[in-house]
């Protein structure tokens, strides 16, 4: 009986739930099991919307969990879970790493296949929020700045040796998000992405960068020129999406989606924009708007440090993940293996990301003192 007291949330907390954050991601992974479902169908039936909703239920039992516990206990743990994470990936890269398309950034258990990088970012975000919380804020003076890009570089080194390129460019974005919003001055961040580019460019005239990560990064802009290689993904999504008009061909009625790989995964916005044309993309542009107002309110309103730099690097891994994965099928972005959040097929994706809201709901439900 005591056991099943402490698995039940105390009503007054309930009280200060943000419940629309858990529709609207909900709805997302609808309308996503829904293109999923017209990608998938002619040859695996409802396989792998089932297999979604599968990591739905669990991404919703991992939310209820996460607000069990005071986010500030997790703060307790912060060291353990980012080390965790860190040891997660050098298995990964140096043990049990499964190489698909040149990259190891999955470990294969069966059938079913995790991606450290996933968990490792959370960890990195924890722990980043747990040291500025212990500083205090105080990210302009050098020995605490210095700490933070430690704790940010040792997992984006990792993940570079992968080489993941998209996880790496996520992790940077959010990372930035958080010095930027917790106040790093301005010359500092200006003279970290001058260093940054100027490092980029050395590395890519370098025998470090192999020739197809090249071709991959630069194919979007001008991929006729890699038709049947690189580009051929990005020319086939383009011409899915273009197909799509303003209404778009009508569920089930797309057929231009069917010539690109991924289209379940990193490619599911091109199916998207066959068969619901623009006013499908605005829908779902309008379901991540209102997700994204309701954690920047939870972040405005948190009680501590800790509970904003968590916020903040949620929001900053949402933001870019969506800018990015739109923009690559587009072709306005380099193509990189991001998923589209809470829509691409994916259970590692989809369920980090609900992790992901279940700490920022935890901020949100306690913000405030609770009285009893």
């Amino acid at each position: 009986m005591k056991i099943l007291q402490s698995l039940k949330l105390n009503k007054k907390l309930l009280r200060e739930l943000d419940y629309s954050v858990i529709i609207f991601a909900i709805c997302i992974v609808a309308f996503g099991c829904i293109n999923i479902y017209s990608a998938m169908n002619k040859d695996y039936g409802i396989y792998y919307p089932k297999l979604q909703i599968a990591w739905l239920i669990i991404g919703l039992i991992a939310v209820y969990v996460i607000l069990l516990f005071d986010y500030i206990l997790i703060k307790n743990y912060a060291v353990l879970i980012y080390w965790a994470g860190v040891v997660f990936l050098i298995l990964n890269d140096f043990v049990m790493g499964s190489t698909t398309k040149g990259a190891t950034s999955w470990i294969k258990i069966g059938s079913i296949g995790i991606q450290p990088s996933e968990f490792a970012k959370i960890g990195m975000i924890i722990m980043l929020a747990k040291k500025l919380d212990d500083m205090e804020g105080k990210i302009n003076e050098p020995k605490n700045l210095f700490q933070l890009i430690f704790y940010a570089a040792v997992p984006m080194l990792l993940i570079i040796i992968q080489p993941d390129m998209g996880m790496t460019m996520v992790s940077f974005f959010i990372v930035l998000g958080i010095f930027y919003c917790i106040g790093l001055d301005s010359k500092v961040i200006i003279g970290g992405l001058t260093s940054l580019v100027l490092l980029i460019v050395g590395v890519w005239n370098s025998p470090i960068m192999k020739t197809y990560w090249k071709g991959r990064l630069t194919s979007f802009l001008h991929p006729e020129q890699f038709e049947l290689g690189y580009g051929l993904q990005l020319i086939q999504s383009k011409l899915a999406i273009g197909s799509g008009g303003i209404m778009g061909r009508g569920f089930g009625k797309g057929v231009q989606f069917q010539n690109i790989p991924e289209n379940h995964t990193d490619f599911i916005f091109a199916v998207l924009g066959e068969e619901w044309g623009l006013i499908g993309a605005l829908i779902l542009l309008f379901l991540y708007g209102m997700l994204i107002y309701r954690l920047i309110k939870t972040a405005k309103n948190s009680k501590d440090i800790f509970g904003t730099v968590i916020c903040v690097g949620v929001i900053s891994n949402l933001l870019f993940s969506i800018l990015q994965n739109i923009g690559m099928t587009m072709g306005l972005m380099p193509i990189t293996g991001i998923t589209l959040p809470f829509m691409s097929y994916g259970g590692s994706s989809l369920l980090t990301s609900f992790m992901s809201l279940g700490l920022i709901l935890n901020v949100g439900m306690r913000k405030k003192k609770i009285n009893f």
